[in-house]
């Protein structure tokens, strides 16, 4: 036998490593002239749902650098979560999401065949566009088209899958009349998730858009973001118990950003679920605009905080666990992802992976 380094691995099996200077399929050949059976010593890899999009981790980065990436799908789990789906043999798509927000840059092209639907409920502006930027953004987390070798990838991978809602008028306010309409509307089209990110400090008393939360909550996924301010507690309708109230951590997974609302003694409505919202670098100090959020915005891409960004990441899991598993209720979506919270670092932190594990029943 040829001189060659060898390992034994079992009684009749040793690894034989090709000479320097010679061919692998050569020194293959002479093995087996000798008697010897030889194979390649294969190389398998891990069964990870890996998208193409540059802005995935891995994937080389956006236009600005390496570190523009979507660092907040590792971080709770996105790709982990897509592979158990994977294993089952299921597509990571989302159920019907409806977004109520500020409306939607219907041409960017991370959206193009994402949109079930777009309507404007204020009579005020064309439901495809997007003056402030902030609806964009919310649907883009949800359901920006993955896989598709350009810009970011969404949560959910593919299909028409967002409803996008405008509820705020050319002020910047949204009504309890066109909220209440929203939700119905949003309902009555199907949505298996509504997404929230939108509100008030303290309770203001609006026992309209109370019964139209409470009645809508019967069949969809209610998530809100709790509010951008820390001292003042969860805002209305996070606070309201058909909701999920999703705050928001920074760089530090065990610590809320500085300017995630929070229970206070006045107002101790519990935080249901955190998930990364971006450091805040505009409001908080010793923070970097790198921290931030990568987003979709009109017409291009940018990095955003709040827990407006936090709370879309809990619709798009909630948006996967009902497609995986559409006999999930809402109240059992809901309680599921509570329950499945990685609550390691003392915050009930989203987990994606164990979150599409429950709903599968895994």
């Amino acid at each position: 036998m040829l001189q060659a380094q060898t390992s034994r691995l079992a009684r009749d099996l040793w690894l034989v490593h090709t000479p320097a200077g010679m061919a692998d399929q050569a020194f293959a050949h002479r093995l087996a002239r000798e008697g010897v059976h030889v194979q390649p010593d294969f190389l398998y890899h891990a069964l990870e749902v890996r998208p193409n999009d540059p802005g995935f981790p891995g994937n080389g980065g956006m236009s600005g650098g390496p570190n523009e990436t979507q660092t907040y799908l590792t971080r709770i789990g996105f790709p982990e979560a897509w592979t158990a789906l994977d294993a089952c043999g299921k597509t990571p798509r989302g159920a019907p999401t409806a977004v109520l927000d500020t409306g939607v840059d219907a041409d960017h092209p991370d959206l193009a065949g994402r949109l079930k639907a777009t309507v404007d409920l204020t009579g005020q502006n064309s439901p495809d566009t997007d003056t402030y930027g902030h609806g964009t953004t919310s649907v883009g987390l949800i359901a920006a088209a993955t896989n598709n070798r350009l810009g970011l990838a969404g949560i959910t991978w593919e299909g028409q899958t967002a409803l996008s809602v405008r509820v705020f008028d050319r002020q910047g306010s949204a009504s309890t009349s066109t909220l209440v309409q929203a939700l119905q509307y949003a309902t009555q089209q199907g949505a298996r998730v509504i997404n929230l990110s939108l509100g008030l400090p303290e309770d203001p008393g609006d026992a309209a858009l109370d019964a139209a939360l409470a009645e809508a909550g019967r069949t969809a996924v209610l998530v809100a973001a709790a509010g951008n301010t820390n001292g003042t507690g969860v805002y209305y309708p996070a606070s309201h118990p058909a909701v999920l109230a999703v705050g928001a951590v920074g760089p530090d997974p065990g610590a809320l950003a500085c300017y995630s609302a929070r229970p206070t003694a006045q107002f101790p409505r519990a935080l249901d679920l955190v998930a990364p919202g971006g450091a805040g670098s505009t409001l908080c100090a010793g923070t970097s605009a790198s921290d931030d959020l990568l987003v979709l915005v009109p017409g291009g891409y940018a990095r955003r905080a709040g827990t407006s960004l936090a709370a879309p990441l809990v619709s798009g899991v909630a948006s996967l666990m009902r497609a995986a598993n559409p006999g999930l209720s809402a109240s059992q979506t809901r309680a599921l992802l509570v329950e499945s919270a990685d609550r390691s670092g003392g915050l009930p932190m989203l987990d994606a992976e164990a979150a599409v594990r429950a709903a599968l029943g895994q």
